[in-house]
């Protein structure tokens, strides 16, 4: 079983550069990646050809009742996905800024492991190159600040997603709300404002009971990575470092000062 995907016709990508990425993202593997197996570029017919995701998308789990995992599967999947962005950032050959980091965009396989896909507004950095200036991409509600602010793009634009998804796989909820009260329906200002107050317990998504220091350590890491400011949000390496429960969490500034 393989799952393809067509490109629309009037796909605005130059062919030369649009083969020279699916070059790169075919040479790249990571358990936490779905895998590119093939491609199809002749005339108007562009296919991608990647691996079968059975379970479908992280966002069919998490924001479905029925489905949502326990909160231990919940962070596994968490650091999952922040295993698949160190790859990105720093272990593949080629420095990718994937751009687009959601819910709807990590598969799942037939065992339950959270894989990123879709790469069509990734960013590709050439050797020596630390950021990149470019139009908005991503999904709103994801999209770091300094992309309405016309600076320069890093990979700590991903560490931004990855922060708000890591705050929806905890409460289990969308970023974005409006069915909520007005000062729920932001999720990380209502976290925020939950962890300041003393109400963690109330932020947990499903059913179960979780130990309140073990969501303070993850809640405390989501508000690191949504930092208004690019360079107080860690690196992914130091995301999975305190995912993994390896480093200290020291206690997270104001996210919306500036």
């Amino acid at each position: 079983m393989v799952a393809v995907k067509r490109l629309e016709k009037d796909f605005a990508q130059g062919e030369v550069e649009f083969q020279t990425e699916l070059k790169t993202i075919g040479k790249m593997y990571h358990r936490n990646l779905v895998r590119l197996l093939g491609y199809c570029l002749d005339g108007d017919h562009k296919l991608l050809v990647f691996e079968f995701m059975s379970n479908g998308s992280l966002a069919d789990i998490i924001f479905n009742k029925e489905k949502q995992p326990k909160w231990e599967e919940r962070m596994e999947i968490a650091r999952d996905i922040s295993r698949g962005i160190l790859y990105l950032h720093q272990e593949c050959e080629t420095q990718i800024i994937h751009c687009d980091i959601k819910p709807q965009n990590i598969l799942m396989d037939n065992n339950w492991r959270a894989k990123i896909s879709d790469f069509g507004v990734a960013k590709f950095l050439k050797q020596d190159q630390t950021n990149t200036y470019t139009g908005i991409r991503g999904t709103k509600g994801y999209v770091a600040p300094e992309w309405f602010q016309k600076q320069a793009i890093t990979v700590k634009a991903d560490v931004y997603s990855f922060g708000v998804m890591l705050l929806e796989i905890i409460c289990c909820r969308k970023c974005v709300d409006w069915s909520k009260r007005e000062d729920e329906a932001i999720l990380e200002e209502w976290v925020y404002a939950c962890y300041t107050t003393g109400k963690i317990g109330s932020l947990v998504g499903g059913d179960e009971m979780v130990d309140e220091s073990k969501v303070e350590r993850m809640v405390k890491i989501g508000i690191w990575c949504v930092q208004d400011e690019p360079s107080l949000r860690p690196t992914m390496k130091n995301v999975l470092l305190m995912l993994e429960g390896i480093v200290e969490i020291p206690v997270p500034p104001n996210p919306f000062f500036s």
